[in-house]
């Protein structure tokens, strides 16, 4: 087993409001990783079990998701690498997996496995379908678990195929839910002194962000013909416009005094213009809207709105959004072993989280690394001694 180091040092300051939490990632892709992220950029002090060979690789470090923590490369079927990930359950606040259901059991590491040796571990399991159902051992992918449960169906333009969101709503999405779900099983844990398995599904966590509109649904105030509501693009006051340069600016003024406000200061006269809500006249008012936008640069209509209660803000690139102004005066992006990605999205007023250390690099270390900062100097010593590092 050996551990590659992500930079921390032991005079790193103690900061963040999950310091002292200590959590063995098992190596996966898309939202384990990006759960385990979000712990590590609070605080939380991370291992990564990682395949033996994965490691270096070209670009290693431009993944963020990567950051913050160690990595430990081991052969999860070695009695001795075994012996040595065991090490770090047992010292472990929580654990996160994120293979099919059923895997981590015919390794030997399910949670009856590491729960009889940590009875307080957080057991956090990340899946597409869950541990249970028809699908659960099924292949599958984002679109896939965001497809059944509605959201997919929702997201596009009338009359055209929906369109995929990236993997927001499904992975990051499910990440972040897998990781409330961690931090409040961590608070339960603290009054029982008992851990629990905590179990996220991307189907489910998709299915509950849809909540709000399974109400308005209900209510008769949500179409499932796609384009046509308030939050998908069929109001012409929530929308994207095409400017004169080709490039997008983005329009969210719901409220009559906000939609009045981007009126007046497209400079359109109010009494000539469709009433807001009069749905008969939505393809009138997004019709003169895209026509005033197309007069203009993207630029030149930030300068004008931007800022303004006229809920309006320019459509970035990726390479564009690190300098806009508001990000920049709040410290958003920083750069991490020269590149440039989002810090934590939480402030903290009395625990602030350290700037997240890099991914981790090439320098292979002992696996005692892993264990500074968890065990005292003498209980590495009797570790080492008792061969559990050979």
């Amino acid at each position: 087993m050996h551990v590659m180091d992500d930079g921390v040092t032991a005079d790193s300051p103690d900061r963040g409001p999950l310091h002292g939490i200590r959590v063995v990632e098992f190596a996966g892709v898309g939202p384990g990783p990006h759960a385990a992220m979000v712990l590590a950029d609070l605080g939380a002090d991370v291992v990564r079990i990682q395949r033996p060979g994965v490691l270096p690789r070209a670009g290693f470090n431009a993944d963020g998701m990567l950051r913050g923590r160690a990595v430990v490369e081991a052969d999860l079927k070695d009695d001795d690498d075994k012996a040595s990930v065991m090490s770090l359950i047992r010292r472990a606040d929580v654990l996160v997996e994120g293979f099919r259901p059923g895997v981590m059991e015919r390794l030997g590491y399910g949670p009856e496995d590491v729960q009889s040796l940590n009875p307080r571990v957080i057991y956090a399991r990340m899946t597409g379908w869950g541990q249970e159902g028809p699908m659960a051992q099924a292949a599958g992918h984002d679109i896939d678990y965001i497809a059944i449960g509605g959201a997919l169906h929702s997201i596009g333009r009338p009359g055209a195929p929906p369109s995929p969101p990236l993997n927001l709503v499904g992975d990051y999405a499910g990440a972040v839910y897998l990781a409330f779900g961690i931090v409040s099983a961590i608070l339960s844990a603290r009054e029982t002194g008992a851990g629990q398995v905590v179990d996220a599904a991307i189907c489910d966590t998709s299915a509950h962000l849809m909540t709000s509109f399974f109400g308005q649904a209900a209510a008769g105030v949500f179409s499932a013909e796609r384009g046509t509501n308030v939050l998908d693009g069929g109001a012409p006051y929530y929308d994207v416009y095409e400017c004169g340069d080709g490039r997008y600016v983005s329009v969210a003024a719901i409220e009559p005094k906000f939609f009045a406000e981007l009126i007046r200061r497209l400079g359109l006269d109010p009494s000539a213009f469709p009433e807001q809500n009069d749905r008969s006249r939505w393809t009138e008012t997004r019709k003169i809207l895209a026509s005033t936008f197309k007069t203009r640069s993207r630029d030149e209509w930030s300068e004008l709105l931007q800022g303004s209660d006229a809920c309006f803000a320019p459509v970035l690139a990726l390479d564009e959004a690190p300098n806009h102004p508001h990000y920049r005066a709040r410290g958003t992006f920083v750069e991490i072993d020269g590149i440039i990605q989002p810090r934590s999205a939480l402030r903290f007023e009395a625990t602030p989280p350290d700037h997240p250390s890099p991914p981790p690099a090439d320098r292979i270390h002992s696996p005692e690394e892993a264990l500074k900062g968890w065990l005292d100097d003498e209980e590495v010593v009797s570790l080492r001694e008792r061969g559990a590092f050979d």
